[in-house]
């Protein structure tokens, strides 16, 4: 999605959906549908992301 294996924020704090925002305004390329855990939960939009949290962005996948 964004071609780096991981990126460090300096950022107190800001939920999922300001993630999503920002991740999408810095990369273009970035996919409209994404699922977000924070440490290794799946979060919803409304979370709010702390200090010290570990991400994962999700793309969408598809199988049978």
């Amino acid at each position: 999605m964004t071609g780096k294996a991981e990126e460090l924020i300096d950022r107190p704090e800001w939920t999922v959906r300001e993630l999503i925002d920002w991740a999408k305004a810095v990369y273009p390329e970035f996919h409209r549908t994404v699922f977000v855990a924070v440490n290794e939960e799946y979060a919803q939009q409304e979370h709010v992301i702390l200090a010290g949290d570990t991400i994962a962005m999700i793309p969408p996948v598809s199988g049978g």
